[in-house]
């Protein structure tokens, strides 16, 4: 009986490190949320934000995927030029911008920030990344924290969803 248990443990443990991962960081494609507080998620946990709820909306769809949150809570268009350079990596393939109303409220001018986003998105060209653009528009419909700034979980989910279809098509 000793000896079957353990033949019974051994086929079980050999099937499964048989079946191979659903996505491991050296085969999943690396998707980067860039921008400031509706980005990384501000008022609600981390799983609840934008790029993890695509995240499990595109593995959900079979698409490997890693989305790396990028946001940064009051951060502007010149901060999120100036990490670019740490924020992407050389499997990037595609990056979500959204760059958020801090500018205008931290007196950013609309032609120092449009030179930011226009350098931004040069930078992704040169590494051959495709750049999806996440416009404030995007968020206008969806539920708000009281604040009326910030997505409620279900917001993200909403923002994550509506970019799903684009993401994976950039991914083919």
């Amino acid at each position: 009986m000793r000896g079957r248990v353990f033949s019974v443990r051994t086929a079980v443990a050999a099937a499964i490190l048989a079946i191979p991962p659903l996505a491991t960081p050296a085969s999943a494609a690396q998707v980067v949320a860039l921008g400031a507080s509706n980005t990384y998620g501000k008022g609600v946990a981390r799983n609840a934000a934008y790029p993890a709820q695509l995240e499990a909306i595109l593995a959900a769809q079979g698409v490997r995927a890693k989305v790396k949150n990028a946001g940064i809570n009051g951060d502007t268009t010149g901060g999120m030029l100036a990490r670019l350079p740490r924020a992407l990596d050389r499997d990037t393939r595609v990056l979500l911008l959204q760059p958020g109303g801090n500018d205008a409220r931290k007196g950013v001018s609309s032609s120092e920030a449009d030179a930011n986003l226009a350098a931004i998105r040069a930078e992704a060209a040169r590494r051959s990344i495709t750049v999806i653009e996440v416009p404030n528009r995007m968020l206008r419909n969806l539920p708000h924290q009281p604040d009326g700034q910030h997505l409620t979980p279900e917001g993200y989910g909403g923002l994550a969803g509506a970019l799903a279809g684009e993401v994976a098509a950039a991914l083919r």
